[in-house]
């Protein structure tokens, strides 16, 4: 069960970097909440928030692609359970 486990996470580490390799940034669909602001006059306005985007570095990429290489591997040293 650890071995499929850790093999699960390293893939998905390493299909995680391959993607932040291939954009550029992200931008996510939901938007902040809209917040209510009051002026001097005490009128309310609704102000809407922006997107958020995120925009990896370069360092994250190669980072997530050599963990999850490092527990595959690790994956296919952790010993099999003794049939008792």
């Amino acid at each position: 069960m650890w071995r499929s486990l850790f093999l699960a996470i390293g893939i998905y580490l390493l299909l995680l970097g391959a993607q932040c390799l291939a954009v550029e940034k992200v931008v996510l669909k939901f938007h902040e909440p809209a917040r209510e602001r009051i002026d001097l006059l005490g009128t309310k306005t609704l102000e809407a928030g922006a997107p958020r985007t995120l925009a990896p570095p370069e360092w994250v990429p190669w980072s997530l692609m050599s963990t999850g290489a490092v527990v595959c591997l690790y994956s296919f040293t952790v010993p099999r359970r003794a049939a008792g």
